[in-house]
């Protein structure tokens, strides 16, 4: 579509293209699509414009803004006081982090389409190199002249269709999401946030008291930003992995060459199949392998720490295994906002060890307390791994230990206080022997050995 275009066979179908894309089709869509993309034909930088992803998600937010009334806010805003007083009864971490803040579906999309973009970004740019390489290596002899000169041109194009396909997928989420830590990810930096539109939803579907659901997903979004308040590092951590993970990204161009020969412009569906798939993604490489169980590792340690604490917080509510239950059931699945964005970045975490995570604080916090629980999060290098998840035994004789020597420090100890008893012990090295200071008594001279 792209090499007729340029060659002036004839102007780009919108319609196709959005339907290729998975995008909306309806005229407003159609008309903001063009807009875009004749906007990437005219940029004379090159790189991938963001702002198409801002522009796109606030376009399908605005569809359903949705609207909260004043009352439902004072009566979100009561359950968060009350949360985070039993929280603070549950933990000592994060203390002094921010309050509960009431986002929009709008103002939610503003505050995290920063992170969207900051873990998105290298797929994006692989995208557009493959989408130049195939163009330029198996375009007609005659376009290769004219497609010399359009690098810049696909790059920006293919650049501003990922932008819009991720403010699509961004939009779409904001009408899925309760909270700020709902995907894992942290999202918001050392802030926690509801989105009472979306919590009624959930309520409603529970058929339990919404005042339990507020004071519930409230103790949970508190725990998830008292936790990166706690541990600074952790935010970069998360997101250095995901960013890690995603630079091993390729696209196959053979396959998409593939495609392009058998690809009916008439009937997107098949090049929208292999999209939604993830077919056009290689197989994982042995070094993202590793870095992705690391993330799901990590993932799982943090939902489940959150999932222990809130548990205890919320003991009071009759109804907090139901609503716990529901919770697991909605990170286990996801909406289908959430698999589109997987399919897009190539990355889907589920935490597959989320109940064994879970288990392994209450089994800590049983053995050592909470506070001494807690002190596992101050620095990355004392953070559990896998293994421990299976045998938390190693962690709590560890945090039992704390203040105590291990067996290589007593050791050591012992060679020290050995080798200070054997110099207490030993003449000075300079002292002759006895016989010697008898015959040199009154001199008030000793020669030194010589070294």
């Amino acid at each position: 579509m792209l090499q007729r275009f340029l060659s002036g066979d004839g102007p780009i179908d919108p319609a196709r293209l959005a339907g290729a894309a998975g995008m909306p089709s309806d005229p407003a869509q159609l008309q903001a699509l063009m807009a875009q993309l004749q906007a990437a034909l005219a940029r004379t930088e090159d790189g991938i414009d963001w702002e198409a992803s801002r522009r796109q998600a606030a376009a399908v937010v605005q569809r359903d803004p949705g609207s909260v009334s004043s009352a439902e806010r004072d009566a979100v805003r009561q359950a968060a006081e009350l949360a985070a007083l039993w929280l603070s009864e549950t933990t000592d971490i994060g203390a002094a982090a921010t309050e509960l803040q009431l986002l929009s579906r709008q103002q939610w999309v503003d505050a995290t389409i920063p992170v969207w973009q900051e873990m998105s970004e290298p797929v994006a740019n692989s995208i557009s190199d493959a989408l130049t390489a195939a163009m330029q290596e198996h375009a007609p002899e005659e376009a290769q002249e004219m497609l010399a000169g359009a690098e810049r041109i696909l790059r920006n194009v293919g650049g501003t269709m990922f932008a819009m396909q991720l403010g699509n997928v961004v939009g779409q989420l904001a009408g899925e999401t309760v909270a700020g830590g709902d995907f894992g990810f942290p999202l918001l930096e050392g802030t926690a946030a509801l989105l009472p539109v979306n919590l009624r939803a959930v309520a409603e579907g529970l058929e339990i008291p919404e005042d339990q659901v507020r004071i519930w997903m409230s103790a949970r979004e508190l725990a998830h930003a008292r936790l990166f308040h706690h541990a600074r590092w952790l935010r970069l951590h998360v997101l250095s992995s995901v960013r890690e993970y995603a630079e091993g990204i390729r696209i196959d161009v053979d396959r998409l060459e593939e495609l392009a020969e058998s690809f009916d412009p008439t009937n997107p569906d098949e090049l929208r199949e292999a999209l939604k798939s993830g077919a056009l993604i290689p197989p994982k490489t042995p070094e993202q392998v590793e870095t992705l169980a690391r993330l799901e590792t990590t993932i799982a340690l943090i939902e489940g720490w959150v999932d222990a604490v809130t548990e205890t917080a919320t003991a009071r509510l009759p109804k907090r295994e139901s609503i716990a239950e529901m919770v697991r059931r909605r990170r286990a699945t996801g909406g289908p906002a959430e698999k589109a964005f997987g399919t897009l970045v190539g990355l889907e975490i589920r935490p597959r060890r989320l109940r064994e995570a879970a288990a392994f604080w209450r089994t800590v916090t049983d053995a050592v307390g909470a506070e001494v629980r807690d002190s596992l999060w101050d620095q990355p290098d004392l953070m559990p791994d896998g293994a421990d998840i299976d045998d938390p035994s190693r962690v709590i004789a560890r945090l039992q230990g704390a203040g105590e020597l291990d067996e290589m420090d007593l050791a050591l100890q012992e060679l020290l206080d050995d080798a200070e008893r054997a110099e207490g012990e030993a003449p000075a090295p300079d002292a002759p022997a006895e016989a010697d200071d008898e015959a040199d008594e009154g001199t008030g001279e000793d020669t030194p050995p010589q070294r």
